[in-house]
């Protein structure tokens, strides 16, 4: 009997040293990093509802809106860019939305924020791909100029949102037990993943990102896909701002104030690297929801919201670090 099992058991050995010497904790870090931080606030917050099924779904509420944002901005970043105005946009296209919605309905509202996205896109992608300003600049001018529209055109007041059709389309239903804000995220997830793997678009992406040279040589239109990634980004800003709007009910100016740290926080945590050329959407929805994890934890720990700051810009530093030494 032992003489049987034991060849099978010395097979089992060696399937898992296998495993274990073919497994990159780099490459693998944010599933790592997720499944650590997940048991350790499992255990140290028990006692204050951390396993609730309340807290879990309020955990996926409140990063959607990055989740949403976070789709985009792989691509951005796939494609050796940076957007540093998702958040100043969802905060515009917030507001948009609600103050045409209250003067001409539900459908010219949604409309208006899809186009505040557009508008910001189209500018973005001018600068950098026409013009020729390095994306750094551009999009960090365009966060100020859409954070300050917003605060113009309310006079800095709260736009309420008395829909209830839109607040129910963007944020505010329930199937079931599922939120609608995580149908939101998984659709653009989805979305997202399959045009990043699956498409031609996503292809010139990432060749675009990884050497823009040898893409260019290869027939790669180089600039318009750095203007279309910009514009992609814009839009999915945008609708991130429209959930915000119908989660809370309100458009306001500062929603999405600090969002694009949390943003690029998740997609180079998920496995995008900031010198473009590689890129994982699935990745970045969990870079997102890790974020969350830790920012609930936090919370529940007691922690006020600027030493919720200091933990999200330590994860950014590490974040990098790991990624220029995977580039090297």
């Amino acid at each position: 009997m032992t003489t049987i099992l034991e060849p099978v058991d010395q097979s089992s050995k060696n399937s898992i040293k296998r495993i274990v010497s073919n497994f990159s904790w780099r490459q693998n870090l944010i599933y790592v990093g997720f499944a650590v931080i997940f048991v350790v606030f499992a255990i140290t917050l028990n006692d204050r509802g951390f396993l609730t099924s309340d807290n879990l779904l309020n955990i996926v509420r409140q990063t959607s809106t990055i989740s949403v944002m976070a789709v985009g901005v792989v691509f951005v970043i796939a494609a050796a860019q940076i957007d540093l105005s998702v958040g100043a946009t969802a905060g515009l296209a917030s507001v948009t939305t609600a103050m045409t919605i209250n003067s001409a309905g539900l459908v010219p509202g949604i409309v208006a924020g899809l186009a505040t996205g557009i508008l910001v896109g189209l500018l973005n992608g001018f600068f950098v791909s026409v013009v020729g300003v390095p994306s750094f600049l551009a999009t960090l001018g365009m966060l100020g100029m859409a954070q300050g529209a917003a605060m113009w055109i309310t006079g800095a007041a709260p736009q309420a949102i008395n829909d209830l059709d839109f607040t129910f389309l963007f944020g505010d239903s329930n199937i079931g037990p599922i939120p609608g804000l995580l149908l939101w995220t998984l659709v653009i997830v989805l979305i997202g993943h399959f045009s990043l793997r699956r498409t031609g678009f996503g292809r010139q992406v990432l060749a675009t990102g990884g050497n823009s040279k040898a893409a260019a040589f290869s027939g790669v239109h180089t600039k318009r896909v750095v203007f279309l990634v910009l514009l992609l980004s814009s839009v999915l800003a945008a609708l991130a701002g429209m959930l915000y709007a119908g989660r809370f009910h309100t458009g306001s100016y500062n929603t999405g104030t600090g969002d694009e740290l949390s943003v690029i926080a998740a997609v180079i945590l998920g496995g995008t690297s900031l010198f473009g050329g590689r890129a994982s959407v699935v990745g970045a929805l969990l870079g997102s929801l890790m974020i969350g994890l830790l920012n609930n934890g936090l919370i529940l720990m007691g922690l006020d919201s600027a030493q919720q700051q200091v933990a999200r810009g330590a994860i950014i530093i590490l974040a990098v670090a790991v990624t220029a030494r995977r580039r090297a």
